[in-house]
């Protein structure tokens, strides 16, 4: 039961911020809303093994640049998309350093490519139509990154990892749309809860994914016996 007490805590803070607090005043919005990525942060510290590899705290740095796109998207949309893009930056970057290619995990850039170029190409045409022609840049700069970091998740074949990446990228695909396309009903409820889920769900991937980098690091060490 011990273990469920943070999980269950961050689910229920999660909750107060897509369903009960008001959008006014922002503060107090931003406050809550950053009250679940807190949390997460340090669950993700309680995931990480007793000597955590770079990779591992590579992943904490991203949570945090995460929580810092948080509260900036709420005043400033390319203010927070930098953060977020610097989050995934770290994200991918240990992701990679847990890889293990093979060739079903490679093949997971043709789908995500596809679906990237599909949203990309219809946000792009929206920000022009609009005479958004400053975020184009970016937006598209954002895409490119958050598509390597999920095929990073992938290549690392973490359960975790994969379903967090995915929801991550759900969620911001639901978040642009929203923003730039047309409206999606409920998009707040689905935006969060999917981008919740997802940063949870990196969080919960340190310990499993600490546990296969020592397994790793352990045959390194016989091999540079032998």
């Amino acid at each position: 039961m011990k273990n469920l007490l943070m999980p269950i805590l961050i689910g229920l803070m999660a909750v107060l911020y897509i369903f009960i607090i008001p959008h006014e005043p922002l503060g107090l919005k931003i406050v809550f809303k950053l009250i679940p990525m807190a949390l997460i942060i340090i669950y993700a510290f309680q995931k990480l093994p007793g000597s955590s590899p770079l990779a591992l705290r590579l992943v904490i740095i991203g949570l945090f640049f995460c929580m810092l796109g948080d509260g900036f998207i709420a005043v400033s949309f390319v203010a927070g998309l930098g953060a977020f893009l610097i989050g995934h930056l770290f994200y991918l970057t240990g992701f990679f350093k847990m890889a293990k290619s093979n060739l079903l995990r490679l093949a997971a850039i043709i789908p995500i490519g596809l679906y990237s170029f599909l949203i990309g190409r219809q946000l792009i045409a929206s920000l022009l139509s609009e005479g958004n022609q400053s975020l184009v840049i970016p937006v598209s700069a954002y895409m490119l990154v958050i598509s390597a970091m999920a095929i990073s998740a992938i290549l690392t074949g973490n359960k975790w990892v994969i379903a967090g990446s995915i929801l991550f990228v759900i969620s911001d695909s639901i978040l642009s749309w929203n923003m730039f396309v047309s409206d999606i009903i409920y998009s707040d409820v689905f935006i969060m809860t999917t981008y919740y889920s997802a940063q949870f769900l990196i969080a919960s991937s340190l310990a499993s994914l600490g546990r296969t980098a020592g397994k790793n690091i352990a045959k390194s060490d016989v091999i540079h016996k032998i």
